[in-house]
């Protein structure tokens, strides 16, 4: 049993490689705009350990230093992370016979890069009972990189040169994780009908784009689905 386990705990980490190297650039861009939006360094810290979301943490820091309402922010990051729900119910019937502690700890783990390779393979290979162990390794080896990419963003603070345009590793790693479960025209109508949504409002203020690009995606991806496309 140890060796299954151990078995599908490299092999999450292994899956996450690729995904990390878009992944710690990103962590050093939160750490420095975190602290350029008036957190301090222990407060920035802390939202990468407990808040651990990204692009939750990324839009929270961006709408701080402009000065955002508050209910403008909660709203926004309620939206941005309203696809956890999808992502929690398509693994649910995977780690139904958990138990509560395991399922509360892959909650905590479960993220975008987390996300992407382990429903690959349970699509791929179904269930079996040391299955999640994929999914652990998966999420821890991308909490270690997030916290020590924040850490070093938060050391080096506005000593990161604008031009590294160290950004663009973002959008290249979500492009990454996107494209493999891109399967059926819901998918992909959702996908592009949120991209495109996302660069016509790109001019809203507060990120409003943002909620506007995932409520058309989530809604053109859902009627199509009913559709049965």
């Amino acid at each position: 049993m140890m060796k299954e386990q151990a078995k599908f705990f490299w092999a999450g980490i292994r899956s996450e490689v690729p995904l990390l190297i878009g992944v710690f650039p990103f962590g050093m861009i939160y750490g420095a705009l975190a602290l350029n939006a008036g957190l301090t360094a222990s407060a920035a810290q802390a939202m990468s350990s407990i808040v651990f979301a990204g692009s939750a943490q990324f839009v929270t820091a961006q709408l701080l230093r402009e000065s955002a309402p508050g209910f403008v922010i909660v709203l926004t990051v309620a939206i941005v992370n309203l696809r956890h729900v999808l992502y929690s119910a398509s693994l649910a019937p995977y780690l139904a016979p958990l138990s509560t502690r395991w399922k509360t700890l892959l909650a905590y783990l479960l993220t975008d890069e987390a996300y992407a390779p382990t429903i690959l393979k349970y699509e791929r290979e179904g269930a079996t009972p040391q299955a999640h162990w994929f999914l652990l390794g998966a999420g821890l080896a991308l909490w270690g990189t997030w916290q020590g990419s924040t850490a070093l963003g938060i050391f080096l603070g506005t000593a990161i040169p604008e031009s590294w345009s160290l950004d663009f590793a973002l959008p290249l790693t979500f492009i990454a994780m996107v494209v493999p479960v891109l399967k059926g025209r819901p998918y992909v109508a959702a996908t592009f009908s949120a991209g495109a949504t996302a660069l016509a409002a790109h001019s809203l203020p507060y990120k409003l784009g943002l909620i506007l690009a995932a409520l058309v995606g989530i809604t053109v991806g859902t009627y199509l689905e009913k559709k049965g496309e």
